[in-house]
């Protein structure tokens, strides 16, 4: 008789609990939103405690082993690599923050009703929808909260960091918004993991169940020094954070497309 394959009855157990953990953060949630809608009190003080609380006890079960050098700045606009959707659990786990994330994110079952409610902002792809968000992210930092971002605008295997794209970085450029770049890596330098990056054609189940198998899933996350945005423009700034991103992890920032694209087309024309 063959033997269980360990990895695959880790997964299993492990499932098990998150699935149960996902029951419970809908209850919160669920009650979250009555509560707000009944009017009895303010809970913006409440929410972002829950969250963090929420998510400090889901990244244990997703074998998540997270080392952090720095410190979140408070009330400010983060700005982040993206490798993973793990990527939002595991800054979560470490400070109150807001995220954008992409539109898919909220159609996913009950995970995408949870981030709304518990202040998700979305962005469509080609939804000229920059300047709202805009204003959104400010609003919600200058209210004393922080919200993360993920300019690369998709996310890589991690061994290369992607040009950002700036155009959301304009919400730093009112007075007293602070700016903090923040590295994240997952295994290290020396060994990637090249399980927790979810990209290409990859589905969440699938994924999941492959970070669920590993015995340990190891990241880190660097908070470098805060920037002032509003003392430079948005693409001087988001230059500026991909150098500090791109020098505390130790990798290259991956070449301009479109600016490459131009160049091979003047080439061509010569």
């Amino acid at each position: 008789m063959a033997r269980p394959n360990p990895g695959s009855l880790r997964a299993t157990v492990r499932a098990v609990g998150i699935g149960g953990h996902l029951l419970f953060g809908a209850l919160l949630v669920l009650g979250l939103a009555l509560w707000r809608a009944i009017g009895i009190g303010s809970i913006n003080h409440a929410r972002p405690i829950i969250v963090r609380w929420w998510f400090q006890r889901l990244t244990p079960m997703l074998g998540l082993k997270i080392r952090v050098q720095g410190y979140s700045a408070k009330h400010a606009l983060l700005v982040a690599n993206h490798i993973s959707w793990l990527d939002v659990p595991v800054l979560g786990s470490i400070a109150p923050i807001n995220f954008l994330s992409k539109s898919e994110v909220r159609r996913w079952p009950m995970i995408g009703w949870m981030s709304a409610q518990i202040g998700t902002l979305f962005i469509k792809r080609g939804g000229n929808q920059t300047a709202d968000l805009i204003a959104r992210i400010a609003e919600q930092v200058c209210e004393r909260q922080t919200v993360a971002i993920f300019p690369e605008g998709t996310t890589s295997d991690g061994l290369q960091l992607r040009r950002f794209h700036p155009r959301l970085l304009a919400a730093a450029q009112q007075p007293g918004i602070d700016v903090q770049p923040v590295a994240i890596r997952y295994g290290s330098n020396h060994s990637p993991d090249l399980i927790a990056p979810f990209i290409d054609d990859d589905t969440l189940i699938g994924h999941l169940w492959r970070v669920l198998c590993q015995p340990q899933t190891e990241v880190e996350v660097h908070f470098l020094e805060i920037i002032a945005g509003a003392n430079m423009d948005r693409r001087t700034l988001a230059a500026n954070c991909e150098s500090q991103i791109a020098q505390a992890l130790g990798i290259t920032v991956a070449a301009d497309r479109s600016n490459a694209r131009r160049r091979a087309g003047e080439e061509k024309r010569r």
